[in-house]
């Protein structure tokens, strides 16, 4: 059991923190920004990639269909994250379908009003550096967990992400205040709902999860951690 402590809400990590405030409101002020209803696409894998998207409010997720029509969630984002595909090659495309949660207000830069901004401003070449570094980092250990711990690891690991991100902490332990069903936690680890639902028994039989009306609360923390063999990285690595 988690120790007992004063509720703890942990505000979503945005990877946007890389950026200083003055840069950031560099680029927001070239975005064109838009409203989008739930569930619609941004943009579909293999679309062309010219522009590179912030979020200012609500939530995106990425996902790939398999070639048997399977669809895999492979990102989270929410209020405050950049995402999408953005390199230097003019034939650049989308590797991911980007799909609205909730309704957004979703802000697009474009490629060649970024290039201006990296050649004007060297200290922003340099944080976007050091973005593009974090979130290549962040989608090798989220594939490092799928292929190399087995279902069991990959749903502790993705647990605890969740916690990471939309955690609330108290005596009873960390609370996933995002509600997911087991279909979907399934989509994140790549397996059948039946396999999530029996490792989730096993782990509320072990002690380390618990759950009410579909919310999963985390009670025993280094169980998971042992199950997926934590590294410990950083909670800003350690994200959906």
């Amino acid at each position: 059991m988690i120790a007992a402590q004063k509720q703890t809400d942990r505000s979503p990590i945005r990877n946007s923190s890389v950026f200083s405030a003055d840069n950031l409101q560099k680029l927001q002020q070239m975005m064109h920004f838009q409203n989008f209803e739930e569930n619609v696409n941004v943009f579909r894998e293999g679309d062309a990639a010219t522009s590179l998207y912030f979020i200012q409010s609500g939530k995106v997720k990425l996902t790939k269909l398999s070639e048997e029509g399977k669809e895999y969630i492979m990102s989270l984002f929410h209020g405050g994250d950049f995402f999408g595909q953005l390199d230097t090659s003019s034939r650049s495309v989308h590797p991911f379908t980007a799909t609205t949660m909730e309704k957004c207000v979703v802000g697009a830069l474009q490629r060649s009003d970024l290039e201006v901004l990296l050649w004007q401003h060297g200290d922003l070449a340099i944080e976007f550096v050091n973005w593009i570094s974090f979130m290549h980092r962040l989608t090798q250990t989220k594939f490092r967990d799928l292929v190399m711990l087995g279902k069991p690891g990959a749903l502790c690991s993705t647990l605890i992400r969740l916690s990471n991100t939309y955690g609330r902490e108290d005596e009873d332990g960390i609370h996933i205040t995002m509600k997911l069903t087991n279909a979907e936690l399934a989509d994140h680890i790549g397996c059948a709902r039946e396999s999530v639902n029996r490792i989730l028994g096993e782990l509320r039989r072990a002690g380390a999860v618990s759950m009410n009306d579909g919310m999963i609360t985390i009670t025993n923390l280094t169980y998971l951690q042992s199950i997926c063999r934590c590294e410990l990285c950083p909670k800003d690595l350690c994200r959906m």
